[in-house]
């Protein structure tokens, strides 16, 4: 049970959050969890929306975001987004089985993913702290700096939701999956 409350309907949320929430519903069917609790707040509910949906413009790729999601969920042990970006990555950005349980471990089956996921789970693990070799092995693989800096933000953006959700230890509403560590 989530250690804070979870409006249990859009029409339950604070009048400023559930327009925010029909739109949400509107774009992915449903509203889970981590947007309703997150509601409490309607400004931190429309930063996180703004924030994804700008970062959806960007120049990475949905398969790269949610290889991204995955690998700094591990790194931070949240369970949610675990399960959640695992959901995602199989259902929208139709990554396989095997590529997931590599993204969960810090890694990627693609060369050019590989490099942006060990650079983002460096982030996450050293706080922003990497090594001249670290930015340089992201930038061999291809990535420019628009990219590097969206990968930052990448991981800043999934660091909170894993935060928010490990505080109230948000009740998983995605398929749950045995998950692991980031090595």
């Amino acid at each position: 049970m989530s250690r804070i409350s979870i409006p249990a309907s859009i029409d339950a949320a604070p009048p400023a959050s559930q327009p925010l929430l029909q739109t949400v519903k509107k774009q992915i069917g449903s509203v889970p969890n981590l947007f309703r609790l997150v509601s409490h707040s309607p400004a931190a509910l429309e930063g996180y929306l703004n924030m994804s949906a700008a970062l959806g413009k960007g120049s990475l790729s949905a398969p790269t975001r949610e290889r991204i999601a995955l690998a700094v969920a591990a790194v931070n042990d949240c369970a949610y987004c675990q399960s959640a970006h695992a959901y995602l990555g199989k259902h929208v950005a139709k990554l396989d089985k095997d590529e997931i349980a590599a993204n969960l471990l810090g890694r990627s089956h693609d060369a050019r993913a590989d490099a942006a996921v060990v650079f983002a789970v460096k982030v996450a693990q050293h706080r922003g702290h990497i090594s001249d070799v670290d930015l340089q092995a992201v930038r061999d693989a291809g990535y420019s700096e628009a990219e590097v800096v969206e990968i930052v933000q990448h991981v800043a953006l999934n660091t909170w939701t894993n935060y928010i959700n490990e505080v109230a230890k948000t009740t998983i509403d995605f398929p749950a999956i045995e998950w692991r560590k980031a090595s």
